[in-house]
């Protein structure tokens, strides 16, 4: 195989070499927990449906053995599954599983000094969703000062994981052309396949938002695992030392999970792609104007970030329709899709707060809101402020047939519907903010970026500060 790592190569197709914002260096644990989740996908959604819109499955596990921790797991993924490639070094009884005997399980068998050794890589391929991890180990030198790990859990790699079909789709192409050193008719045989998964259309998008409950499930879950054995193999301080690290690991990773989950909404909206950003900056920017506590004012520029994550599975015709518009349909489908959102950021208990900020953003002033009739006073005042700020921002982009408004005229319209649907003192507020901006004092994010620095301390004093990088 090519002596450059997957990672690489795919690095050197993108623009300016960038890689997604998720590439960082994750430990082992945390990987198992993304990888689980992914290929749970692969049971729910594949098992019964057509062999034309089941995945391709492609895979390195580095050695036989690790491979074998997963084998049986991996016998249904494959009857879930189009084609299933298996590489790893051939040791522990790789070939002898019956995983390897199913007539759609490729299993290819990696010299010992070939890179990709050092990689572990799942990559899924199908009509109607695509997902990736792409992990490397980091090497010898690299893990100084303290050397390698003893404990397997606690390797790290540098990798990245994505749900983006242009970024999946040329990282299974690369691994696709490594194969050919090993397998040339195999090769040929995924290529083909390749482009069949590429060119099939009819099936709509797959519903990924329960992969983003199941990974932090699973990395939840990871996280016990890893308090649980260091208990038993450490002394009291070095397990102290290493459940802080860990911690902060794998509370980073949940927490980015639903970052990009939310980003990946901003992408597909073409007509709004800075909604998040500017939601987040706009609701920091009305409560610190009201004195708002900075515990408070933390977790509503979280909730701005991630008002938006309910829309991950939405259809694309969504983001052309025009929800200000109030008719009953439409808000219904935007009722429902905030409380998918909420419910989605419940499965991460640190986030329960910024869940209910979620929740309640389209209580109206009145009463008339949903989902519990909230009324006044009794709407959580940074609910009030989101909901405010989404329909604000919204309006000031263009979408479908209407035009985007100015500030000061966006501004207007929520006052029209001022004492049915928001807040009064909101919307003054709100007024200030908005000549604050027009009179250059203030500027919002115009055009979309990387995820910014989030701290987990955004959410409450229960859980060590760790920032957004992996």
């Amino acid at each position: 195989m090519n002596p450059e790592s997957t990672l690489a190569r795919l690095q050197a197709t993108l623009p300016d070499n960038k890689l997604p914002s998720s590439y960082g260096v994750y430990f082992k644990n945390t990987l198992v927990a993304l990888c689980h989740a992914l290929e749970d996908h692969i049971l729910q959604t594949s098992g019964g449906g057509e062999l034309e819109i089941k995945p391709l499955v492609l895979v390195t596990f580095q050695q036989g053995k690790w491979y074998l921790q997963e084998a049986d797991r991996y016998f249904d993924i494959a009857k879930a599954s189009r084609r299933v490639v298996i590489g790893a070094v051939a040791d522990s009884g790789f070939a002898n599983h019956k995983t390897g005997q199913l007539e759609n399980v490729s299993l290819i068998n990696l010299d010992p000094i070939d890179p990709i050794i050092q990689e572990w890589n799942l990559i899924i391929l199908a009509p109607t969703y695509k997902a990736m991890v792409l992990c490397r180990e980091l090497s010898h030198q690299e893990y100084q000062p303290q050397g390698k790990p003893e404990i397997d859990i606690e390797r790290k790699f540098y990798g990245l994981w994505s749900f983006d079909q242009s970024l999946v789709s040329e990282a299974a192409k690369i691994f696709i052309e490594q194969t050919r050193h090993y397998d040339k008719a195999l090769a040929d045989q995924l290529l083909q396949l390749y482009g069949e998964i590429l060119t099939t259309v009819g099936p709509p998008l797959a519903d990924i938002s329960g992969v983003v409950s199941r990974i932090v499930t699973y990395l939840q879950s990871s996280q016990q695992q890893m308090v649980a054995i260091n208990r038993q193999t450490r002394d009291l301080w070095e397990l102290e030392g290493q459940a802080l690290r860990v911690s902060r690991n794998l509370n980073a990773n949940k927490l980015q999970a639903f970052l990009r989950m939310a980003q990946r909404v901003d992408e597909r909206d073409t007509a709004n792609p800075t909604a998040s950003l500017q939601v987040a900056a706009l609701s920091e920017t009305l409560g610190q104007l009201l004195d708002l506590p900075a515990l408070q004012l933390r977790r509503l520029r979280l909730a701005g970030l991630l008002f938006r994550v309910g829309l991950v599975s939405a259809p694309n015709e969504v983001f052309t329709q025009t929800p200000d518009r109030f008719d009953q349909q439409t808000l219904t489908f935007w009722r429902d899709r905030s409380f998918i959102g909420s419910q989605l950021l419940q499965a991460m208990p640190e986030l329960s707060p910024v869940a209910e900020i979620v929740k309640h953003k389209l209580e109206h002033w009145d009463g008339s809101g949903r989902p519990d009739g909230l009324r006044g006073e009794e709407i959580p005042i940074a609910s009030r402020i989101l909901g405010l700020v989404a329909c604000f921002q919204e309006w000031t982009q263009g979408r479908g047939d209407r035009p985007a408004l100015g500030l000061t005229a966006a501004w207007e319209k929520c006052r029209e519907i001022s004492g049915s649907r928001f807040d009064p003192a909101l919307v003054d507020t709100l007024g200030n903010v908005v000549r604050l901006a027009e009179m250059g004092l203030m500027e919002l994010p115009t055009r979309p970026s990387q995820l910014p620095n989030v701290w987990l301390e955004d959410v409450g004093d229960r859980t060590p500060s760790v920032t957004s990088a992996s």
